[in-house]
């Protein structure tokens, strides 16, 4: 599939336009010049047009080590791996400088450049459009990104890179954006099958935790490459970027989000939006790994961000990044250091029992090695279904082990249950008064399930219900 590089200047509207293409509120769009940072790229269709787009930073003029470089790098990336370059300017605002410049080194380094005058909704825009012919790009597209004028116009200019270059079976492929498909919960629910997964359906990873732990970075050493901005200001990533991989022959579409602050230290609407954006990608993740910084071990608000991970009813892994900084300390320092990680777990987040721990270097690569096994084999337990007959078997023996309290003067009866879905592992229970059964009498089930099934680190959840009367409704 043809892939389409949107770049320009900062704030010509290359965001609203990636967000019109792929159908949905993807990108998030401000207007603070410079809010989206990273390559981000999605399944654009226009018309009877398919490709992939990608939304890059805005184009700056700026070398070295400064966030302005690496973000030109990153865009300078995107044009190299585009097929074609769609080259916003603002109509409004007419060409400037920095465009002429960027429209110059276009001329040398794209392979097809299809200029694009945003901002032409009403009057304003006409002399923009005049002067976009002088960019040597050819004729420009008149457009509005956020009203959705010109797109027809658009797509004729596109239809000649686009028609007849997907291959025949691009359509055969499964959407790596879909969202997870659940077993839906219910009495007639297939307790011992359910939907099967598709064969080849990418793992959804996304890698979240405080700003400058270090997620980015981590993200950049699993792939082997520099695709998303690293460096050492926090808060660099803004958007979700998602990007596909495969890790011994799975698919992977690992995630890059930004860094979760307190909510009551966030008061910036940008920082807000990708607050949000986290947590998206959070409830549309598998597996999560949660990103902490050696040298603060666990704080507040990475157990804060634990927890909502769990209740959302993700598998969590917890990758401790920066070790070099413990390994230069002495043993008893080290020791104690991971003794409070586990203690904290332990008081914290007793719901989850068995969370994994890898600890690693995202600068370094040590110890990264572990974290994909680790993610893997959490997945498989957070995907595991217990046969119906062994788990009544189970359940009758936990009974009669400790049987339910009696409420006035009767005992409470657990009649059967059943998993009734995966992801997470849910049980239901047939209870004769559920909402008489204690919270301390789930706990202690949920732990039995845990340690008699094999069941480490995964969010287990238990549903009661009431079994029906079959004498309801009978004739006297």
């Amino acid at each position: 599939m043809r892939k389409l590089a949107l770049v320009g200047r900062p704030n010509v509207g290359k965001s609203t336009l990636f967000n019109r293409l792929v159908g949905r509120r993807s990108a998030i769009v401000a207007d603070d010049p410079g809010t989206t940072r990273d390559r981000r790229e999605g399944a654009g269709r226009l018309a009877d047009l398919e490709f992939t787009v990608v939304d890059t930073a805005g184009w700056e003029e700026a070398k070295g080590a400064a966030l302005e470089a690496r973000m030109r790098r990153q865009t300078e990336q995107a044009v190299k791996d585009a097929d074609a370059v769609l080259f916003l300017i603002d109509a409004r605002a007419g060409v400037t400088p920095l465009d002429k410049s960027f429209a110059q080194w276009l001329r040398a380094h794209a392979r097809k450049t299809v200029t694009v005058a945003n901002k032409c909704e009403g009057r304003d825009g006409v002399a923009g459009v005049a002067e976009a012919f002088g960019l040597g790009l050819g004729e420009p597209v008149p457009l509005s990104a956020e009203h959705g004028l010109g797109l027809a116009d658009l797509r004729d200019a596109l239809a000649p890179l686009i028609i007849g270059v997907a291959a025949a079976g691009d359509a055969d492929e499964p959407d790596p954006h879909a969202a997870p498909v659940e077993v839906p919960e219910g009495e007639d629910a297939d307790w011992e099958g359910g939907p099967e997964e598709p064969p080849d359906r990418p793992l959804q990873l996304a890698i979240v935790g405080r700003p400058n732990v270090g997620k980015s970075t981590l993200l950049n050493r699993l792939l082997g490459e520099d695709r998303v901005l690293t460096g050492p200001e926090a808060g660099i990533t803004r958007d979700a970027i998602a990007v596909d991989w495969r890790f011994d022959g799975r698919r992977i579409r690992l995630i890059d989000t930004a860094g979760l602050r307190r909510r009551a230290n966030v008061f910036e609407r940008l920082e807000t939006l990708s607050a949000r954006d986290t947590l998206e990608a959070v409830r549309f993740a598998e597996v999560v790994v949660l990103a902490i910084d050696a040298g603060q071990m666990l704080e507040k608000q990475d157990l804060a961000i634990a927890r909502m991970v769990v209740d959302e009813g993700r598998a969590l892994v917890i990758a401790v990044n920066k070790i070099d900084a413990l390994s230069r300390g002495d043993a008893k320092a080290q020791a104690a250091s991971w003794r409070k990680l586990r203690d904290r777990l332990q008081a914290s987040l007793a719901q989850v029992k068995g969370v994994p721990i890898v600890g690693l270097s995202a600068q370094s690569g040590r110890g990264v090695d572990k974290l994909m096994p680790a993610v893997m084999k959490i997945h498989a337990l957070w995907n595991r279904r217990i046969p119906t007959a062994a788990f009544n078997r189970w359940l009758a023996a936990m009974v009669e082990r400790n049987p339910p309290p009696l409420v006035d003067g009767r005992r409470i009866r657990i009649r059967y249950g059943a998993q009734v879905k995966t992801r997470p592992p849910t049980f239901a229970l047939f209870v004769s008064k559920p909402a008489a059964l204690p919270e301390s009498y789930t706990r202690y089930l949920v732990n039995g399930l845990r340690d008699d099934f094999d069941l480490p680190g995964v969010p287990i959840r238990v549903v009661m219900r009431k079994p029906k009367n079959p004498y309801a409704g009978a004739e006297d």
